[in-house]
């Protein structure tokens, strides 16, 4: 069966006060779900965009299924991540299934 993945893709630059108090949760709420963190990058790191990419913030978490990414995104826990991030950053999330 095929994993699923989750990538957090950041556009610009965060609230940091509000992505501190989502990074608290997020990451446990996730990783209770299921994920497991497999890349991230931050600006100033080994990050090369390209096209229409933005040099900020990449996160890849993956996941035994693509139902299992879902649920994680949909779960209590990360729903409340996502509130104590409170629009403090601008980011493309995308749930994809793997090959």
């Amino acid at each position: 069966m095929a994993k699923g993945y989750f990538l957090s893709a950041h556009r610009s630059e965060s609230d940091l006060i509000k992505k501190a108090a989502y990074n608290l949760l997020a990451r446990d709420a996730l990783e209770k779900a299921g994920g497991k963190v497999i890349a991230m990058a931050k600006v100033g790191e080994k990050l090369i965009v390209h096209e229409n990419g933005v040099n900020q913030s990449t996160v890849l978490i993956e996941f035994n299924t693509y139902d299992e990414a879902i649920n994680a995104y949909n779960s209590v826990d990360y729903q409340e991540a996502l509130l104590a991030l409170d629009n403090g950053a601008d980011r493309d999330i995308r749930i994809f299934e793997g090959i």
